[in-house]
């Protein structure tokens, strides 16, 4: 299997979006809205629930699964009130001490007018520097498309795992290959040069886990899922505080690095 069939799996309309997985993962949900400034984006879910026996708060992009639901999540495309409500939830999270989970599945944020009027980039940019210091442990899943900037703004995390088929990229192969060769049909081998699969996100320190998927025992994937979540984040809850965040911005600062041999 190639990257870009890994692209069009990952862009598949049976695939679960991350309301299912809310659904398996979390007890006793309860969703907030709104970003306290502007209005509420439905792109974006943020609200409390149960891991197990653990207080958490989750974050979700959701595309939709149909059309009536895709028009009204805007296919997965957050608006600016969408990262605005994220982060104010990821800082009630630190406040109450609660560990943050976000799933993230989007091509990109929204890229219309009245988001840029709303200062699309700015609210991601804030996004990725105020979870650089958030005081409580992060865990983001790619479970679809890691799209740019979009994605990235829901994944500055303390770890980030990523479905075996999801993808993860500055830009979409098609945007690439539209860019490089002027012509879109090239899309496959852009989407190689790119380096987008979760086995290159591995390799490259981008994502800590592969989760193999199963869809057809959605149910037994998810408590696998679930199983590694609760692991990672006994593990990061002892780590002190002050070295969970050193340790988070060091893992950013690291991704990239790479040493010369001199002949």
């Amino acid at each position: 299997m190639n990257a870009y069939d890994k692209v069009q799996i990952a862009r598949s309309k049976d695939r679960p979006t991350a309301v299912s997985y809310i659904e398996q993962l979390f007890n006793d949900t309860f969703e907030f809205h709104g970003d306290r400034k502007f209005g509420d984006d439905s792109a974006i879910i943020g609200g409390i629930g149960y891991l197990e026996n653990i207080p958490v708060t989750f974050i979700a992009i959701e595309r939709g699964s149909d059309t009536a639901s895709r028009i009204q999540r805007n296919f997965g495309c957050p608006k600016p009130e969408g990262y605005r409500k994220a982060l104010r939830l990821i800082k009630q999270a630190e406040k109450f001490s609660r560990p943050v989970i976000c799933l993230v599945d989007t091509s990109g944020a929204f890229c219309g007018e009245d988001a840029e009027e709303r200062g699309q980039g700015q609210a991601i940019a804030e996004n990725l520097m105020e979870m650089m210091g958030i005081n409580t442990p992060i865990i983001s899943i790619v479970i679809g498309e890691g799209g740019s900037g979009g994605a990235l703004g829901l994944a500055v995390a303390d770890k980030v795992y990523m479905l075996e088929n999801a993808i993860y990229s500055v830009i979409s192969p098609e945007g690439c290959a539209s860019i490089i060769w002027k012509d879109s049909k090239k899309a496959p081998e852009a989407a190689e040069y790119l380096h987008i699969t979760a086995d290159d996100m591995l390799s490259f320190g981008v994502a800590e886990t592969i989760i193999p998927e199963d869809f057809k025992h959605f149910r037994n994937m998810c408590k696998l899922m679930k199983s590694q979540i609760l692991e990672d984040f006994n593990y990061l809850s002892s780590v002190p505080k002050d070295k969970l965040l050193v340790n988070r911005y060091n893992r950013f600062r690291n991704i990239g690095v790479y040493y010369e041999k001199e002949v």
